[in-house]
């Protein structure tokens, strides 16, 4: 799987029968190193055991969870925050082969679907019967998998909506009350970085079978 020159130089290294794993950490400003053991399997899962001090049972961690354990300021972005041991030298893993083979697919749990992005504004859905817009809301990602199942339906209809039991014959929202879709940054947003989502962790689904879900998995960077 990996480049054995740049691996063999990796420090506390120990193969196993479907993984490596090498000595990790990850700097805070306040806390300094939190140091770990990150196991790569053949799948392309990413673990970490924390070993930040001698009392800490934290075990089994994401990438993005061990950044978020060690105290690291500022936004996440594992990739660039957690390093290993090349030759002696910090590395952090975007610049080192083990990256290369991280999946989506293989990584995706509950703890981590806050990832790069936590905020999707409402979207809405016309009804396939009387054509009126209702509103779906996606602060979490069971809420994302309601309008995702419903997005991809080829018939939605209003007794379909997942909030209140309503019919076609109840009002749409006006449409000065459909100009707020709840984004962070401004309450009449049109689309901006804060609010849009071109796929993540929280809105793609590992064991859905349309294009976007299946693309993101195999395509997506970590």
């Amino acid at each position: 799987m990996f480049n054995e020159e740049e691996l063999n130089l990796m420090k506390a290294l120990r193969r196993g029968a479907d993984f490596i794993e090498v000595e990790c950490g990850c700097t805070s400003k306040k806390y300094g190193d939190s140091i770990g053991k990150l196991k790569v399997f053949a799948n392309g899962q990413f673990v970490i055991d924390c070993e930040c001090t001698k009392y800490c049972s934290e075990q089994k961690l994401t990438p993005y969870d061990f950044e978020k354990h060690s105290g690291r300021d500022g936004n996440r972005k594992w990739t660039h925050h957690i390093w290993v041991y090349i030759d002696g030298i910090r590395v952090p893993l975007h610049k080192t082969v083990l990256l290369k083979y991280y999946k989506h697919a293989a990584n995706e749990v509950s703890k981590s679907c806050r990832g790069k992005r936590t905020f999707h504004r409402d979207e809405f859905i016309r009804c396939a019967r009387c054509k009126k817009e209702r509103r779906f809301r996606l602060r979490t990602k069971e809420e994302c998998r309601i309008y995702h199942d419903a997005l991809v339906a080829r018939r939605w209809k209003c007794v379909d909506w997942p909030y209140d039991k309503i019919t076609c014959a109840d009002d749409e929202e006006r449409a000065s009350r459909k100009s707020s879709r709840g984004c962070p940054r401004f309450p009449n947003c049109e689309g901006c970085t804060s609010c849009v989502c071109v796929g993540c962790l929280k809105c793609r689904f590992k064991d859905c079978s349309c294009r976007a879900c299946v693309d993101f998995m195999q395509n997506a960077e970590p």
